[in-house]
């Protein structure tokens, strides 16, 4: 059962960088908060465990600019930087601009990030057809404490390498009052192989003459899910190490919301376009222009006030959704962008779609990996307490939440291999568009209104006994920068 054991999270260093005392007397904002003006500062060195990770450290931090402080909670720029790095040699490396007033009446996003994962999730395709079995992956130092010692087969069975390199730009102009228009233009470089065990192993060593689970070393001959759909022809060739794929996007928005940040009120919705080319010349393979392809996306947020006033405690309870879909067009796309959920502006270091802490909270990261898929999050958002440290103003808030996604427009998967291989595939066919559900609360810490962090654990609630996640005790614990929409 994967379990986060240590998170140590540092008080946030602030340092706010304006000098001059304005001359207007102070103002506040609707809580009752000083406005902020000029630069302002915060850094979180953090300590985490994760069962996928291992352990991480490093920093990031964001940089705000509110000028005059006139249309706080807003502000003119943001920087934010972010490097961390596990002990699973999983990484996070990311640059991130964002401003509507470096260029006048437009927003302005620009992102470069580099994301190194040694272990990549892969649970095949078509979300539930796809069967999970625990304990195959399943590994004790002790093996009397393992359900089925005799059924492991390899700790990164449902893994593969994966470094991602992703260039973006992307601009919002006004067409009608809240309508905008949107573009972006921008690169995904995947580089996928299998599983480096030998840097996995590190100092231990495979004994051939002990059984895979009497041993810390990973067996190198156990394979790999992976592997597997390579070898039944579910993963072509050309598709197989990745490829780098420039793009451009194109489409509509519609804002209301009061603000960006945590929003107390309003609608936000999306219709896009993602055009992806592709080109790859990794071990003298070219990927042909049938990887070339079109995908539409679309995405409806409301946020309900239920309660504003200026208090120090409970001051806040927002009731947000938000629903959404991705699905293929035309064209065909490699199995790896399946995994990718598109938006309109880069404001997160993950958009892995669908499973994990930026889609379905609780769900196994990449769990979902189809053609096309929906999801839905639901939560309160309630704001306990506001309190001050120096010159910052702090709050604390609890998110309780239900998330869902599906398969939309499913892989093709041939008859005969799913009846062939019993133990990878569910023989239900209504099983390929059976809804995942998960269910979890959240908790915020956030300073003067736009830096916010956030801790979510939740665990799904619908598994079948024969998908079951860990015997259905498997929760899943994220965090993050932001809210998650």
């Amino acid at each position: 059962m994967k379990k986060v054991l240590i998170l140590g999270l540092a008080t946030a260093l602030v340092m706010p960088l304006a000098a001059k005392k304005a001359p207007k007397p102070v103002e506040v904002d609707s809580l009752g908060n000083k406005i902020k003006t000029g630069w302002n500062f915060g850094v979180l060195p953090s300590v985490a465990f994760d069962a996928d990770y291992g352990f991480q450290g490093g920093l990031l931090g964001n940089i705000y600019y509110y000028g005059d402080g006139k249309q706080y909670p807003e502000y003119i720029h943001s920087i934010y930087v972010e490097g961390a790095y596990t002990t699973k040699h999983h990484g996070i490396f990311r640059v991130n601009y964002d401003s509507k007033y470096l260029i006048p009446n437009h927003r302005l996003t620009l992102d470069a990030t580099y994301l190194p994962d040694a272990m990549c999730d892969f649970y095949g395709f078509n979300g539930y057809q796809s069967k999970f079995n625990s304990d195959w992956v399943k590994w004790n130092k002790n093996p009397e404490k393992m359900t089925n010692p005799e059924q492991y087969k390899s700790r990164v069975f449902y893994k593969y390498k994966r470094d991602l390199i992703r260039f973006a730009a992307d601009i919002e102009g006004t067409i009608y009052k809240d309508l905008k228009w949107n573009a972006g233009v921008g690169v995904l470089g995947y580089i996928i192989e299998d599983c480096n065990i030998g840097m996995l192993n590190g100092k231990n060593e495979f004994d051939s003459e002990l059984k895979p689970y009497e041993q810390k070393a990973l067996n190198p001959d156990a394979g790999s899910l992976y592997e597997n759909y390579k070898s039944w022809g579910l993963i072509d060739k050309a598709e197989e190490n990745g490829g780098w794929h420039p793009y451009a996007r194109a489409g509509i928005s519609y804002d209301t919301r009061d603000k960006r940040q945590g929003p107390n009120r309003g609608i936000y919705a999306d219709a896009f376009f993602t055009y992806s080319a592709a080109f790859n010349a990794k071990y003298g393979q070219q990927a042909s222009a049938g990887y070339n392809h079109l995908q539409f996306n679309f995405t409806f947020r409301h946020y309900v006030s239920v309660l504003q006033r200026q208090s120090r405690c409970f001051s806040n309870i927002v009731f947000a959704y938000r629903v959404g879909t991705q699905n293929l067009i035309a064209g065909k796309s490699p199995f790896y962008m399946d995994n990718y959920l598109n938006s309109l502006f880069i404001q997160r270091v993950y958009y892995e779609g669908l499973g994990g802490g930026n889609s379905v909270r609780g769900m196994m990261a990449n769990r979902i990996s189809a053609k096309g898929f929906a999801f839905a999050n639901i939560e309160f958002r309630f704001r306990i307490v506001n309190f001050d440290i120096g010159h910052q103003h702090f709050f604390v808030g609890l998110n309780p939440f239900f998330d869902l996604g599906m398969v939309t427009q499913p892989y093709e998967i041939k008859e005969d291999l799913i009846k062939a291989h019993p133990d990878y595939f569910s023989q239900d066919k209504s099983d390929v568009y059976r809804p995942h559900m998960t269910a979890g609360v959240g908790l915020k810490v956030g300073m003067n209104e736009n830096f916010v962090l956030s801790a979510d654990w939740a665990m799904p609630v619908n598994e079948k006994p024969y998908m079951e996640q860990d015997n259905n005790k498997l929760s899943n614990f994220y965090v993050k920068m932001g809210y998650l929409f």
